[in-house]
């Protein structure tokens, strides 16, 4: 068990974590997961030449969109892009 001394204070009470930085945190982090939404939407808007000319299928844009585990789209789509140029 760790003691206090008078004038310290706890780790809690230092912490600048606020639940309206949480909030806001919480807003751009929607606002972020809804732009890359888009764009990959969008994505699957283009023709498959075009889609061929960016190194990537649209099952890569598909897989991006559920990208899990640490993994963000750009990490899949990248990944997809280097596969494809060796093949």
């Amino acid at each position: 068990m760790a003691l206090s001394l008078p004038g310290e204070r706890s780790v809690a009470a230092g912490s600048h974590v606020t639940p309206i930085r949480r909030l806001f945190a919480w807003i751009a982090q929607v606002k972020a997961n809804r732009a890359r939404r888009t764009a990959l939407r969008g994505l699957l808007d283009l023709d498959t030449a075009r889609l061929k000319d960016l190194g990537i299928e649209r099952s890569d844009i598909a897989e991006a969109m559920t990208a899990r585990n640490g993994r963000t789209p750009g990490m899949v789509l990248n990944a997809a892009r280097a596969r494809n140029a060796r093949a």
